[in-house]
């Protein structure tokens, strides 16, 4: 689909009336982190930190790394996670999860953090109210890597993903490893076999045969204190973690105490009790909507589309690795006990034509959604740098897209959050300036002629012009035809 070379950048609208209002903080190309207020102004920057993603902490701290791993010997490692003050000082560090000796660097010491991480005081790592994060104290579950062989998924060398909680100290106090875990996944034996032949084979330089990225974890948070455990659900326990894996197009909890895997959506969507979602396909940010906000209890996910999955080969996927396809994405909020879907958010909420439009809303990668206080939601489209809120009606109330780009000259923001004007004290509150929607229409660039025609003849016509059927079916069709 084509995509243009010229559209602007920033803030591009802002209902000062209906968006929740604060600083909203992302990493802005290879530039470091920047937080930005509602009119897009760039209030402050963590020159060359790295946000895989960037949290803010109250009291104006910021959470990322300080280097990342060079991808000829390891996929999207983070040397460390640090929480950084105002000023750039390093308050907290942890690097001690392997001392690692890469040819022509100097040895060192890596947390191999990657995707997400969240603080104590905080499950999910965005403001809720009563459930502040940390700022000198408390343990830190961190998302991270580890190179393994396991026979029973491949005799191929894997990146596994392990999560770890550390101390204020940086010591391990609880580890889990995903491939502890590979008959509790649902794989079926047409993915099984995939799997064991190519585990997502990654490869770069000097990674010789390469490594299996063979789940590929995106995101883990606590499940955090919620309706469902006080009503005696045990596998909502809080301290219990989900996750998910964008390559398996899985969705999980992590018993705490035991490792156990107690609740799953996916990898097959076909089952009866899941078949109304339709498949989740390639997700990120899949997190339960804390305590205090609207929705809280419920799973929110980016749900990507693009690709993922491992299975039966079809015509887009001959091995059958990453045999799921879709061309757009979604935002869901489901039930995790029903399994009911309780709000959406998809290129027809967004007001394209479906299917024919719905590329208008798609991110294949990255992304995320976080459920704001008012009952909004800020959704990341993250490969085109997107940043935008709507309401529970589905209305664009403010957006934002980054005028930053990276070596791989894209604007792609990973994750983005929004925290209150109070999490800042260093900053006064900033005057909030309504920005209205342009007429794209009638927009131009200098140079442009403008929209209308210097000749006009009139034709004769027949009938006049109908807005008829596409050349393939839209949602909309079946519904238009029935209706009397």
């Amino acid at each position: 689909m084509g995509h243009s070379t010229v559209y602007p950048t920033g803030a591009t609208l802002y209902n000062k009336g209906k968006a929740w209002s604060g600083y909203t903080v992302y990493q802005a190309g290879d530039e470091g982190v920047v937080l930005i207020d509602m009119n897009g102004k760039e209030v402050h920057l963590w020159k060359g930190l790295i946000g895989f993603p960037a949290k803010i902490l109250p009291g104006g701290y910021v959470l990322g790394s300080t280097g990342r791993r060079d991808p000829k010997f390891g996929i999207q490692d983070n040397v460390d996670l640090v929480q950084v003050d105002w000023d750039g000082n390093i308050v907290w560090k942890y690097n001690s999860y392997e001392h690692i000796e890469d040819p022509g660097y100097e040895p060192l010491w890596y947390a191999r953090q990657h995707h997400d991480y969240q603080r104590e005081g905080n499950p999910v790592g965005y403001y809720a109210p009563g459930l502040e994060p940390k700022v000198d104290s408390g343990k830190t579950l961190i998302l991270a890597h580890k190179n393994l062989y396991n026979h029973e998924i491949s005799d191929k060398q894997l990146l596994d993903d392990t999560i770890i909680e550390v101390d204020w100290e940086g010591k391990i106090v609880w580890e889990w490893a995903a491939s502890d875990h590979f008959a509790e996944l649902g794989f079926d034996e047409a993915a099984k076999n995939v799997l064991f032949r190519d585990p997502n084979t990654r490869s770069f330089g000097d990674l010789g045969g390469g490594v299996g990225d063979w789940l590929h974890i995106n995101s883990a948070s606590y499940v955090g204190p919620n309706k469902f455990y006080d009503a005696g659900d045990q596998r909502f326990h809080p301290d219990n973690i989900i996750w998910d894996a964008r390559e398996a197009n899985i969705i999980a909890i992590t018993e705490k105490s035991s490792g156990a895997i107690v609740w799953r959506l996916g990898p097959d969507y076909s089952l009866p009790e899941v078949k109304h979602i339709d498949w989740i396909i390639g997700q990120h940010h899949a997190h339960i909507i804390p305590q205090g906000l609207p929705g809280a209890g419920n799973l929110l996910v980016f749900d990507n589309g693009g690709w993922g999955g491992y299975g039966l080969p079809n015509p887009s996927s001959p091995i059958g690795q990453k045999n799921a396809l879709r061309d757009h994405s979604r935002i869901l909020e489901i039930n995790p006990v029903t399994l009911e879907i309780e709000w959406q958010y998809t290129a027809a909420e967004a007001g394209f034509s479906v299917p024919t439009d719905s590329y208008k809303f798609y991110s294949p990668y990255i992304s995320s959604a976080q459920r704001l206080f008012n009952g909004n939601t800020l959704i990341t489209e993250g490969s085109n740098g997107r940043l935008f809120e709507v309401t529970p009606e589905h209305e664009l109330v403010w957006e934002y897209i980054s005028p930053y780009t990276n070596r791989r000259n894209t604007n792609m923001v990973y994750r983005s959050y929004r925290v209150p004007y109070e999490w800042i004290p260093q900053l006064n509150k900033p005057e909030e300036i309504a920005i209205e929607p342009i007429d794209v229409s009638s927009f131009r660039v200098p140079g442009a002629a403008p929209k209308g025609s210097d000749s006009i003849v009139s034709v004769a016509t027949t009938l006049p012009f109908m807005d008829g059927a596409a050349c393939v079916a839209t949602t909309d069709e079946s519904s238009s035809r029935t209706a009397k």
